[in-house]
């Protein structure tokens, strides 16, 4: 069931880093730094021309678990299932993407941002839900709430996350990982550095 095999995904690393590929020549030193650091788990952002040559040479890398994120309707979620991806992220959830969703088998992790959306997703069987834009949505406060009357449930906060608040999101029982893009910051692609800041994300789930 894409439920269970969402949350398997979840519980590798506490960080997955939120990729937005511009040049599909950085795709693999990029996946090789962030796997060196201890990130497996790598959400490719359809939001670029290069994202889906980046899921396929990304998949080329030994540990890599590519998916493909910012997955906005049906078709972007056949794209994504025909270049590889091994799980699908979007910012919300429709009737339309969902049922497409499940219908592929692939692991989803579709974005929630109220208690509406997380019934919506649990009438369709989904119990793994990624809160987003999380800082804009109430932050840990507004999660926390939502947290007690869907005790079954499970998150990934991803917006607005960072280094320094990162840890006092996973500090909640529900959430298994955030999601964030300051592991690979913008601007030239830097391995070594790359490779240090998901060394770091990768021990807040020490």
């Amino acid at each position: 069931m894409t439920s269970t095999a969402i949350q398997a995904i979840m519980r590798i690393a506490p960080v997955i880093p939120v990729l937005v590929v511009q040049n599909v020549d950085d795709a693999i030193p990029m996946a090789q730094a962030l796997i060196a650091g201890g990130l497996r788990v790598l959400e490719v952002t359809m939001r670029t021309p290069a994202a889906l040559d980046a899921i396929r040479a990304m998949k080329s890398v030994d540990g890599a678990i590519v998916g493909a994120g910012t997955v906005l309707n049906p078709l972007m979620l056949d794209q994504a299932a025909e270049a590889g991806a091994e799980f699908i992220v979007s910012p919300g959830l429709t009737d339309h993407l969902g049922r497409a969703a499940i219908s592929s088998g692939l692991p989803f992790l579709p974005g929630v941002a109220n208690a509406g959306d997380i019934m919506r997703g649990m009438d369709m069987g989904l119990d793994a839900f990624k809160f987003f834009p999380a800082a804009t949505s109430g932050g840990v406060p507004a999660l926390k709430a939502l947290c007690g009357p869907f005790g079954s449930v499970k998150f990934c906060p991803t917006g607005g996350i960072s280094a320094s608040n990162a840890a006092e999101w996973l500090a909640l029982d529900q959430v298994l990982c955030v999601g964030g893009s300051w592991v690979v910051p913008s601007g030239d692609m830097n391995p070594e550095a790359i490779t240090a800041l998901a060394q770091q994300a990768a021990s807040l789930g020490g």
